[in-house]
């Protein structure tokens, strides 16, 4: 896996265990994108005010520009003798520098429709008559009448600024048709929405900046608490019973501490209590399995005597010395049972680890059982794959194996019993399948619980205690593995037990899924 890859899962884990965290973002993102829209529309608001404004005021301002130039050219044509071409527009030219004043309000063109030729045109400033967007002076010609534009005013030296543009058409008597176009610089309005870019920009950092902070008080007062209660239901979870939650104040935080605390008390009695059942239920039931053991050795010996000589006996009598041995055994067994139980209880179970061929140990339970199968008229099909070889106890293991497979046979109705042995880099998984009466779904939950029967009214007979798949299940889970279940009703069952192949090792994927096809 590449660091970037690692990076990327780290930053995933921050994000989903920290509430305070995706909190921040969250406000983070939201409060930029409402100060970005609030300032937008601001700074669009204004730079729209004052472009309007400043349209209003070049319009009136070209309109009476227009007029007077007009005039200047219409007392022109009073005199006897008409004025030279060239100092008539060089006087329209300086008149209307007189009249923007200084620094000028704007610059000027006077051009001359593109039909006269020979005839002079002047500006003010040297701006470029590429400055006027050819629509413009296009709209003046077709209507004969004033037209405005925005657009980049050009000048002679390379100079660019962005301005109004306001054309008006003028004739000059005995000359023909002009243009003049006044051009307004936007650099003052253009500096003032700078202006407001940078005191909104400053102003809604200020506000972030506020916000976060704010922000972060307020997720601290709530995830603080929520934190130090984790922890400590860690601890409590982890078996330090005292363990309580400080309380300040009295706001909802604090009646949360408060209940968090009452609650963890009311556990700590309760946890105490079940404790002290549990503690007096083991030991009677390893008392009693203990002070049975004598009686029951006694009683083991008079029922094989009375077994031997039951040829000497009448059938009825014969058949009760069988009966009685058959019993003597299965009590022998429900005492082992509940024996292994109370050390499970206890937790007093020490593993005795080495290297264990699973695939060598079925095959021992197999053979022993062989007989018990002739007489439920089923037999077995074993498949093993690969390496089985795991570390664990084999005493443990063999007892989990002899246990599923019985429980098949028991359970086979005469149909064939398929165990299975495949393995992978983790694991070794076992499975023991049977196409008898099978499970009902919503009994599979319950399968590994103490003394449960599927079926109560089936009468055993194989002698089991209703303890085998319990005790299998704490013996796996010794070993760190598991024991799975699949079954429904007239299809069979199949139980896979899968072991780590170290001891106590991760089990990545199973080798064998039950109920898998």
């Amino acid at each position: 896996m590449s660091e970037l890859a690692r990076e990327m899962i780290s930053i995933r884990g921050r994000w989903r265990r920290n509430l305070q965290l995706r909190l921040l973002i969250l406000t983070f993102v939201i409060s930029t994108s409402v100060l970005s829209i609030i300032g937008v529309l601001l700074v669009n608001q204004v730079t729209s005010g004052l472009l309007e404004a400043k349209q209003q005021s070049a319009l009136t301002e070209a309109t009476a520009a227009r007029l007077e130039v007009q005039r200047l050219l219409d007392a022109s044509d009073v005199g006897l003798v008409a004025p030279n071409n060239t100092r008539l527009v060089d006087s329209v030219i300086t008149a209307l520098a007189v009249r923007s004043g200084s620094p000028g309000l704007y610059d000027a063109l006077f051009l001359s429709d593109p039909d006269l030729v020979g005839v002079p045109e002047r500006g003010t400033k040297l701006v470029s008559e590429a400055s006027i967007p050819a629509e413009l002076r296009a709209a003046i010609r077709e209507r004969d009448r004033q037209a405005w534009a925005y657009s980049t005013l050009i000048y002679e030296g390379g100079t660019t600024t962005q301005g109004l543009v306001v054309g008006s058409p003028v004739t000059i008597p005995r000359v023909g048709a002009y243009e003049l176009y006044l051009l307004f610089p936007l650099d003052s309005e253009q500096r003032t929405i700078d202006l407001v870019k940078q005191g909104v920009s400053a102003t809604g950092i200020v506000l972030l900046v506020s916000l976060m902070i704010l922000a972060w008080f307020v997720t601290a007062r709530v995830t603080d608490p929520v934190r130090e209660a984790a922890k400590i239901a860690v601890q409590i979870a982890g078996g330090d019973l005292d363990r309580r939650m400080e309380v300040h104040g009295e706001d909802d935080i604090a009646r949360l501490a408060g209940s968090f605390n009452e609650m963890a008390t009311s556990l700590q009695s309760q946890i105490i209590r079940l404790e002290s059942l549990s503690q007096v239920q083991q030991q009677f039931v390893s008392d009693v399995s203990h002070e049975l053991r004598t009686p029951l050795t006694t009683v083991r010996m008079a029922s094989e005597m009375i077994y031997n000589a039951r040829a000497d006996f009448d059938p009825d009598m014969a058949r009760s010395a069988e009966l009685l041995r058959n019993q003597v055994d299965r009590f022998d067994a429900l005492l082992n049972d509940l024996l292994e139980m109370s050390k499970i209880d206890a937790r007093a179970l020490p593993l005795e680890s080495s290297p264990v061929d699973l695939a060598e140990v079925t095959q021992m339970v197999l053979r022993d059982n062989s007989e018990i199968a002739a007489e439920h008229a089923t037999s077995f099909r074993f498949v093993s794959v690969g390496d089985a070889t795991v570390t664990a106890d084999e005493r443990r293991v063999s007892r989990i194996i002899r246990n599923l497979i019985v429980n098949a046979i028991e359970h086979c109705n005469g149909t064939e019993v398929e165990v299975e042995i495949a393995g992978n880099e983790s694991c070794v998984s076992v499975s023991v399948r049977d196409r008898g009466q099978g499970i009902a779904v919503e009994d599979l939950s319950r399968v590994f619980g103490r003394f449960w029967r599927a079926d109560p009214a089936r009468q055993r007979t194989l002698g089991g205690t209703g303890l085998g798949l319990s005790i299998s299940a704490e013996d796996a889970a010794l070993h760190g593995g598991i024991i799975d279940v699949w079954g429904a009703p007239n299809e069979g069952a199949q139980f896979v037990l899968t072991l780590p192949r170290l001891e106590l090792g991760e089990i990545t994927n199973v080798a064998i899924s039950a109920g898998a096809p």
